[in-house]
């Protein structure tokens, strides 16, 4: 995703709603965040040189609004100050979030991105160690480091992020006994984090430098690792005593609640979603529940009304009651895991009890404005946080716009609580639909039911039981299981509820990432809406009163005047308000439908490691995936142990955001190359979120795991599928036209059992306008020879220069031999390979090959995916290098 993109998602929010909410002069401090926010957000979308200029155009803008009396010169300065300075902090803290190993650097870039290299590591454990089967991870703040021929032994102090490998199933012990503070020594590979090597995928190496970290550490077993106790008085060594506070309070949790629960309760009490079961965060996630595990400002304000009830029983003094809160909020906020949304949540409390205490309490947007200043002055690359951004964006969403939503609904005195909650959900769903579509691309239309029934419901019930029964377990167990035991039922009926919601795939949409003019119409629309709103509820409790004050004083003359000029006063707003409610559904339709006009055919080689994923838009635009790819397994029987509780799995982590992030809201047809794991793994995956309408497979079936499962899995959905082979045509659209070269056709209809799947794999070539494709599977060069006679023999294919062919079996010796080469005379060819993949594909014979034949070669482990765009005047290449 292009960064400014992500990090001006906030600055339009605020500027959006606010636009027509306040005058510049009655709220300073809102104004001045506002263009902090602007500042920071443009300094982290655009290089500096870009970054000045937009600071000086905001200068320009603030010195207008002045001579326009739009807002005093005092103000029109500090908000060009504001800009200016956040936007210099940014390009300063960009200047020095660098490595301090720049040799060891240029080395890595001239090798290339998977370059590693021999290197030893001292330093102090900054992070919580995170065991998960066999592997630990934390981060360490290293004061030397010496890399083998590249970086003498050297005083720096860089921050790494340490991966240990563990060998066996004791090591588990030993590594859990390391701790935030601890110094170690470490032996390992040094390596740069990973870029996005796909199109709008996650960049890891960006996220890391957001957080200062700019190498991985990649270690051997424990035995490379040498433990000390470090100072006892360090900020490591404090955190690391929260830590293991943190560690003991959810294993007296994992006591008190069932496996099934134990995790959920963790997350929602503690903020710990370490242990939480990831298809039940997907359930959570697929109804927009997520921020209900994740310590917000809701979980804050629960934990500070039940500590203030208890010290107004306890009959202190008002003063006593707010101090003891202010100190109590740093606490809760470090024990519940300082995350973003409950650091701004904890700002905001401070600030407002210490406000409340001084007797100069304003709206909760002067805390946020301050919030935001503050936290963004602490570290400008919180802007880049989607927890930071959806945080920050829904509370001033429920700031804005509650009020007038409320005011406009029924005036109930018996209901008053219903529908006031129904006025924060219905104002929340709005506001976080943007940041749902955007990062997530999913919409499930019971989410507004969701969450009005489960919000309350968890957070006023499940978590404060949760909470009680924790406290009570400490001096007394047997009575904090009792009062658990009383939440093991609603925990239980959450599940149930959740479960049968997120069942309802018809009703879960799926949106492209929307550009950010949509985002910034969006947001000034509601802003827009809202002030609407406002102002006809408003207008409309005047002219009431005014009614009945004419009423009492001319009787039914009087009273008749007055509803005329209620319905002639908001007459007007009536037609903004219809005016902008359809330029939203507008928006909507274009955020659901952002291709509709767009006639090209794409062709997308995704990078899947050593797999095969390939995703084809026809010019009618229906979808095709051909494979998803998959990370082979080669775990032996009594190693167990080594599974991880939420495992790499490359269709769930990589290939689905992608289809999703592209708008994919249906597969009209897989193919299925053939069975083996490298090719289907990732398949599953894409099931269980995207519908298939068809599958296309070789009509045999093998004895693995994987395609026993996906097999089922294709026959519960019961989707139509349909055994090829050669001859075998569809005509998708008017331009896209596949033909199926093999397998070859089989005497029996019968699905036969076949072990040993590369020579069936199912070959096609593909037409998109006057470009043709050849995709080939697994194949070797014999097969290659039978598809030549075959094609020859009984339906010649006037495909002669061929545009694109994948390289057969990832670039094997045995594939793409000389004689494929010739008949098909490619322009180019792609090799779907994995970095550093231990088959030595492509080999250096089929790259020979392919430059005799004159065709270009493009490599998914050195160019990432690469993209074909087809259109009726010619073929376009796009790569992300």
């Amino acid at each position: 995703m292009h960064q400014l993109d992500a990090s001006g998602v906030l600055f339009l929010f605020f500027k959006g709603l606010e636009g027509g909410a306040m005058r510049m002069n009655r709220r300073p401090l809102i104004w001045f965040a506002i263009c902090w926010v602007l500042g920071s957000a443009l300094a982290a979308g655009l290089n500096s040189r870009g970054a000045l200029l937009a600071a000086g155009a905001a200068a320009l803008l603030a010195l207008a609004a002045a001579l326009c009396r739009q807002a005093s010169w005092q103000l029109a300065a500090a908000c060009a100050l504001a800009v200016g300075l956040a936007a210099g902090e940014r390009l300063w803290a960009d200047a020095r979030n660098v490595t301090e190993l720049p040799a060891l650097l240029a080395a890595a870039e001239a090798e290339g991105p998977r370059a590693a290299y021999a290197a030893e590591a001292v330093g102090t454990i900054v992070s919580a160690v995170e065991v998960d089967g066999d592997r630990a991870v934390f981060r360490v703040e290293a004061h030397r480091v010496r890399a083998a021929g590249v970086d003498a032994a050297r005083e720096v102090r860089e921050r790494v992020l340490v991966h240990v490998r563990l060998a066996e199933q004791p090591e588990q012990a030993i590594a859990a006994a390391w701790h935030r503070g601890d110094r170690v020594r470490l032996a390992g590979k040094l390596s740069r984090p990973a870029g996005a090597s796909n199109s709008g995928g996650f960049d890891y190496r960006r996220y890391l430098s957001s957080q200062r970290i700019h190498w991985l550490l990649s270690v051997q077993g424990t035995a490379a690792v040498d433990p000390a106790p470090g100072p006892r008085w360090t900020a490591a060594a404090l955190l690391g005593r929260v830590d293991a506070a943190r560690a003991w309070l959810g294993a007296r949790m994992d006591m008190l609640y069932p496996s099934s629960q134990s995790g959920y309760m963790k997350g929602l009490v503690l903020g710990i979603r370490e242990d939480l079961d990831p298809e039940q965060f997907q359930q959570f996630s697929r109804l927009g529940l997520t921020h209900i595990l994740a310590i917000s400002g809701l979980h804050v304000a629960v934990f500070l009304y039940s500590l203030g009830g208890l010290l107004r029983f306890a009959r202190m003094s008002r003063e006593g009651i707010l101090l003891i809160l202010m100190l109590s909020v740093p606490f809760y906020v470090l024990f519940s895991g300082a995350s973003p949304s409950v650091i701004r949540a904890g700002l905001m409390s401070v600030l407002g009890l210490l406000a409340a205490r001084m007797g100069k309490l304003k709206d909760g947007l002067h805390l946020l404005a301050a919030a935001a200043v503050l936290m963004l002055l602490f570290d400008p690359f919180f802007i880049e946080n989607v927890s930071f951004q959806l945080s920050f964006i829904v509370t001033v969403g429920l700031i804005i716009g509650v009020q007038p939503v409320r005011s406009a609904m029924p005036q109930w005195r018996r209901g008053k609580p219903l529908l006031d909650l129904a006025a924060v959900t219905v104002v929340a769903q709005l506001v976080s639909f943007l940041v749902t579509i955007y990062y997530f691309n999913q919409f499930h239309l019971l989410s507004m039911l969701a969450n009005f029934v489960l919000v309350p419901f968890i957070s006023f019930i499940v978590m404060p039981l949760g909470a009680v029964a924790l406290l009570v377990a400490i001096p007394w167990e047997p009575g904090g299981k009792l009062l658990a035991y009383a939440s093991h039922y609603a925990n239980d009926w959450t599940f149930e509820l959740v479960d049968r919601l997120s069942q309802a795939d018809a009703l879960r949409t799926i949106w492209a990432s929307p550009p950010i003019w949509w985002v910034a119409a969006w947001l000034i629309m509601l802003g827009a809406i809202f002030q609407v709103i406002s102002v006809w509820t408003g207008r409309l409790a005047a002219a009431r009163a005014e009614a009945a004050a004419a009423s009492e004083e001319t009787a039914p003359l009087g009273a008749a005047a007055a509803c005329i000029m209620v319905k002639d006063r908001n007459r007007k707003v009536s037609i903004s308000f219809y005016s902008l409610l359809f330029l939203s559904l507008i928006l909507l339709c274009y955020a659901y439908k952002p291709d509709i006009l767009n006639t090209n055919g794409t062709v997308s080689f995704i990078d899947v490691g050593q797999g095969d994923a390939i995703h084809i838009r026809t010019p009618s635009g229906k979808h095709i995936l051909i494979d998803g790819g998959g990370t082979l397994s080669f775990r032996k029987p009594g190693e167990e142990w080594k599974e991880r509780s939420d495992p790499f799995e490359i269709g769930r982590k990589v290939l689905v955001p992608l289809l999703l992030k592209r708008g994919v809201r249906e597969i009209d047809l897989l193919v299925i190359s053939h069975l083996d794991s490298d090719h289907i793994r990732g398949l599953k995956a894409v099931l269980e979120t995207i519908p298939v309408r068809s599958i296309w497979w070789n009509g045999t079936v093998k004895e693995s795991e994987d395609a026993q499962k996906l097999l089922r899995q294709a026959l519960a959905l019961k989707i139509p599928m349909y055994g090829v082979t050669a001859g075998m045509k569809r005509q998708l659209d008017q331009e896209t036209e596949i033909n199926v070269l093999w397998p070859a056709a089989n005497a029996s209809s019968e699905v036969v059992k076949l072990e040993e799947q590369n020579e069936s794999s199912v070959v096609l070539a593909m037409r998109l306008y006057e470009s043709t494709f050849l995709f080939s599977g697994d194949i070797n060069s014999e097969t290659e020879r039978a598809i030549i006679r075959n094609e020859r023999r009984h339906s010649p294919l006037v495909m002669n220069n061929l545009s694109v062919m994948k390289a057969a079996h990832h670039g094997s010796r045995f594939s793409t031999g000389r004689e494929w080469l010739d008949y098909w005379s490619p322009l180019g060819a792609v090799a779907s390979v994995g970095a550093a993949n231990n088959y030595g594909h492509p080999h250096p014979d089929v790259l020979s090959r392919l430059a005799g034949a004159g065709a270009a070669v493009w490599r998914t482990d050195r160019n990432g995916e690469v993209r074909f765009t087809v259109t009726d005047e010619g073929l376009y290449i796009y790569d992300k290098h």
